[in-house]
C-alpha cells in the first residue's frame, strides 16, 4: 500500500471548487459521465461509470471531504482527504490519499493529476 500527497490551485471560491466536487450534476458536467455524489456524510457514491467508488465518511462545506474509496478486498480502508484552503484568489486543495494498492498506484496518480483535479479546474476556470 502506498501514500500520494499533492497540492494543486484553481481559480475559484472554496465554495465553488466544493460544489464542483460533491455536486452529482457539476460532477457529471466535468466528467462526462454519470455521476452519484452529494455531500452527505454516509453517501455510497460513484464516478466514471463506477470506475471511483466510495462512501463520504465527514464533510465541512466548502473546506473538508473525506472519502473511503474502495478497491475491493484491503486490510486497512483507502481514505482520501481533501482540504480546501484560500490561497489568494484562488483555492488550493490539499490532497491526501491513504493506502493505495501497489498495483494501482501510478494510474491513481495519473488519474488524480490529469483526469480528476486537471477536469475540475478547467471545469471551473473555462467555463
Amino acid at each position: 500500500m502506498k501514500d500520494f500527497t499533492y497540492q494543486f490551485n484553481i481559480s475559484a471560491s472554496q465554495e465553488e471548487v466544493y460544489n464542483a466536487l460533491t455536486n452529482s450534476f457539476q460532477i457529471e458536467l466535468w466528467t462526462g459521465y454519470p455521476a452519484t455524489m452529494d455531500d452527505k456524510v454516509g453517501t455510497v457514491f460513484s464516478l466514471w461509470e463506477g470506475d471511483i467508488s466510495g462512501c463520504n465518511l465527514e464533510m465541512v462545506k466548502d473546506y473538508k471531504i473525506v472519502q473511503e474509496w474502495f478497491f475491493g478486498e484491503t486490510e486497512n480502508p483507502s481514505i482520501v482527504s481533501m482540504i480546501l484552503k484560500k490561497a489568494g484568489k484562488d483555492t488550493r486543495i490539499e490532497l491526501t490519499h491513504t493506502n493505495i494498492p501497489a498495483d494501482a498506484y501510478e494510474e491513481i496518480v495519473e488519474g488524480w493529476k490529469e483526469y480528476y483535479l486537471d477536469s475540475v479546474k478547467n471545469f471551473l476556470e473555462f467555463y
